[in-house]
């Protein structure tokens, strides 16, 4: 189905309120809990939850190009357009004009009820083309839908029937027949004891409908389904105009060398988010200064609106200590009040006695940075200067690209329709970067003045088209770098690798959860097609967000509806809960791999452990919160401490090791496979209680304290044999010896150690090169330069390091690519920063 453009449409709703639209009918309502009730309705109103429900997707759009009109026949009046102009099309009335619906049309469809005389649904056709047609005289481009709600029991006169057909082919109007317990055998369902008007007229509808261009004729129950059902509407993106840009344009000396496309950009993908709520309070009024009646009896709701007031607490700042500027710190309290004439403050404030409040233009606005604020009197600091366009930055190759770091929405780009000279340039280019698997680094900036957006170019060549598609990347400062213990490398105090240990998983473990992630495989669980094959489980095109859906669904349901108690909110659509639970057949198949995980793992279910009362005088070590839970020893004879975290909260697994019997108690022998490098040491207790004695982390001997800092795996004693030792950790290892080199350099007396501390640097560099951490040894030299030079940094140590010349300074694209990785310094680049 081609997307259509969103908005610009009319829809008009033909709704039949003929005697027979009033007969009583039973509807089986289901509740969110599963139970089914009945509920007694007419015919008219169950037809109309499908009108009502299509005008609040109009509403809960918010499209001003989204219009509708309601028409009614059988009316007891006459009023139309046709019928001021020639007379006949008796009992057809215009309910409700043309406009954007809002909630007084949902209003006045609840107020439609039975009449005494019949309506003929052509008439009311024609009627509804020719107010539509009136009302786009000027907009041709719009698009036209009409949809006819009947229960087919009125009679309708069949002649020439075929020219109102041929005027809305050539119109291109879209229409539905929406029939009360039509017969259906896609539902399916088959009306018994039909009437033979019915029967006739449902014959005449499917005729009807089978003779335009494009219509549709369906069950009121199965239309009501199709409406609730979640969906994601396809729909064009208006195109916006801007300028790709190859090379400086603006340089008169080198514009020649510059290539500019003229693009259109539109969107491939948006984000779609549930709608907010307002809040709402009863109506309250101030009757004098210390008085304020509340109008409960009314039941007058009125929003509540967002205010900010600013307070500050000079009390509190000369008790605490002013900062340096004598300022007080000020508070800003976000309160949902009720905003009305006649109420000059929020009651709640009366609580606060010391604070002062003060107007938001005494204050200036602020940002902070680090831990101190900048202000900024103007509210704003200057922008940069940018102009409207696409500058592209640079290319790298596809492999390259990381998928994860893409943010945000996807955009087209796509060659001036209009200009076939720029059609031809942006597929060369396009093809260009196909031929070389090359992604483009994009500047994107949407009008004058705005702040540019980074992004990435990705080349896109189809059949009939050569387009591109942008996405949103983060800048450099936005991406943080976080390194972590291997989960797989255990490596003791004397610096071996450990092959063996209860942490690592044996190879039975290894091919247990291999089988067990192997049998939930997805991938062929899906249900078979015409050859019998299985296909994927999951398709992402029909998986729905509920928080969006299931809200949506909630919000439509109580506003058609007159009382939630006796109209209770369905179940969730079947497709929007068909992946909230795995396949069954999948489970059955996996079962006996889970078992084997649970022989192999000894797995068994722990039971909740109640923690006993503390006694008097227990005293509990220092917990620290940089220590893994993995580096206790475990007691012997005590239940894994991983299972008790996973059945009981933090507090009590406290409560419970420090239950431990003193016979039990964690004091570490020379246990080498048990000092893990990711420990961290504690001061011993002086406790001299009779009770418990508390237990200490892992210590080092006092006689070689390495002179670690807390969380780090390289000290400041020995930083050349800890980072040799702790290569498996590369990362973590790189970036503790940085740290070491720049503190050791920086403290006093630091030239006895100068020849240590640039061998340390060999070391590294010769790491980082190695080891594809190129980015982080640039930097660690750059910020070492600043320290260095500064008044209070260490210039003789600076001259040192430029004496080795190139074999410390930055690492150049040249050096990285010999190593088959890459660097984003120039050659040029790496001499400039060592002299």
């Amino acid at each position: 189905m081609p997307a259509e453009r969103a908005g610009y449409t009319v829809f008009m709703f033909l709704i039949d309120v003929s005697p027979s639209m009033g007969g009583i009918r039973t509807v089986e309502v289901e509740t969110s809990t599963g139970q089914t009730q009945t509920v007694e309705m007419t015919h008219l109103e169950f037809g109309l939850q499908f009108v009502k429900l299509k005008i609040q997707e109009m509403i809960f759009n918010g499209r001003k190009t989204d219009r509708c009109g309601v028409i009614v026949f059988g009316s007891e009046d006459t009023r139309n357009v046709v019928n001021d102009e020639n007379g006949a099309y008796e009992n057809v009335t215009e309910y409700i004009p043309i406009a954007q619906p809002n909630a007084a049309t949902i209003a006045k469809i609840d107020a439609l009820a039975p009449s005494t005389v019949f309506g003929d649904p052509i008439d009311a056709l024609i009627v509804g083309v020719e107010t539509q047609s009136k009302y786009l005289v000027s907009k041709k481009s719009w698009t036209r839908r009409i949809t006819l709600i009947t229960d087919g029991e009125s009679p309708i006169e069949v002649e020439d029937w075929e020219l109102t057909v041929t005027k809305m082919d050539l119109l291109q109007i879209h229409l539905t027949v929406i029939g009360i317990d039509f017969d259906d055998e896609e539902l399916p369902y088959m009306e018994p004891n039909k009437s033979n008007i019915k029967r006739t007229n449902e014959e005449f509808f499917k005729k009807l409908t089978s003779s335009m261009a494009s219509a549709t004729l369906g069950t009121c129950e199965h239309a009501l389904q199709q409406a609730v059902r979640p969906d994601i509407k396809t729909v064009r993106s208006t195109l916006m105009a801007t300028t790709l840009r190859l090379g400086n344009t603006a340089d008169d000396g080198r514009s020649a060398e510059a290539l500019e496309f003229s693009v259109k950009m539109s969107k491939c993908t948006s984000v779609a988010r549930p709608k907010g709520w307002t809040k709402y309070t009863l109506r309250a009024y101030e009757t004098s200064p210390d008085e304020m009646v509340v109008d409960s009896d009314e039941s007058i709701y009125a929003p509540l609106k967002l205010r900010s007031e600013y307070y500050v607490d000079r009390n509190a700042a000369n008790k605490n200590g002013e900062d340096e500027d004598g300022d007080a710190d000020i508070k800003k309290e976000d309160d949902d009040v009720l905003l009305l004439d006649g109420i000059s403050e929020d009651p709640k404030r009366k609580k606060i006695d010391t604070s002062e409040k003060i107007e938001k233009e005494e204050l200036v606005r602020g940002f902070k940075y680090g831990t101190t604020y900048a202000p900024c009197p103007d509210g704003q600091f200057p922008k940069l200067t940018t102009h409207k366009g696409i500058d592209i930055c640079g290319f790298f190759p596809r492999a390259n690209f990381r998928r994860e770091l893409s943010m945000g929405e996807i955009q087209y780009i796509w060659a001036d329709p209009s200009s076939a000279q720029q059609q031809v340039a942006l597929s060369s280019f396009v093809q260009a970067m196909e031929k070389k698997k090359v992604l483009a680094i994009a500047r994107w900036v949407s009008r004058d003045g705005m702040d540019p957006k980074m992004g990435v170019l990705l080349p896109v060549a189809g059949d009939n088209v050569h387009y591109l598609l942008w996405g949103q990347m983060p800048f450099a400062d936005d991406v943080r770098k976080y390194t972590f213990a291997s989960l797989d490398t255990l490596i003791n105090k004397k610096g071996e690798i450990l092959t063996e240990h209860p942490y690592l998983p044996t190879s039975k473990q290894l091919d247990a959860m291999d089988d067990f992630v192997d049998s939930m495989d997805l991938m062929h669980a899906g249900p078979k097609d015409d050859n019998g094959y299985c296909g994927p489980w999951f398709e992402t095109s029909l998986s729905y967000n509920p928080a969006i859906h299931r809200v949506k669904q909630a919000m439509f349901h109580c506003a058609i509806v007159n009382d939630i108690a006796t109209h209770p909110l369905p179940p969730p659509h079947p497709e929007l809960t068909q992946y909230f639970e795995p396949p069954e057949k999948l489970v059955k198949k996996a079962q006996a791999a889970i078992d084997a995980c649970k022989l192999v793992f000894n797995a068994k279910e722990v039971p909740k452990r109640v923690a006993r009362a503390k006694k008097d005088g227990h005293v509990h070590a220092h917990d620290d919160d940089d220590m893994l839970l993995l580096d206790r020893k475990r007691p012997a004879g005590a239940t894994s401490y991983r299972a008790d975290v996973g059945e009981a909260g933090p507090s009590e697994n406290k409560d419970m090791m420090a239950e431990v019997p003193v016979d039990d108690s964690e004091t570490e022998d020379d246990d080498d496979e048990e000092d893990l490098l990711s420990k961290k040491p504690s001061a011993p207790s002086s406790n001299s209680n009779k009770g418990p004695l508390p237990t200490p982390a892992r210590s080092i001997s006092p006689a070689m304290d390495p002179g670690r800092a807390p969380g780090r795996i390289v000290g400041n004693t020995y930083p050349l044999k800890d980072f040799q030792k702790n290569t498996a950790q590369v990362g973590k290892a790189v970036e503790d010896l940085a740290a070491v080199i720049a503190e050791v350099v920086m403290k006093p007396f630091a030239s006895r150690r100068k020849q240590e501390m640039l061998e340390c640097m060999v070391a590294l560099r010769d790491t980082c090169l190695r080891e594809n951490e190129i980015e982080t040894w640039n930097s660690f030299i750059i910020g070492l330069k600043k320290k260095c030079i500064s008044k209070v940094g260490n210039p003789e140590f600076w001259k040192a390091i430029q004496k080795f010349g190139r074999d410390l300074s930055l690492i150049s694209a040249q050096e990285a690519e010999r190593q088959g990785v890459e660097s984003a310094v120039t050659e040029n680049e790496a001499g400039e920063v060592s002299h």
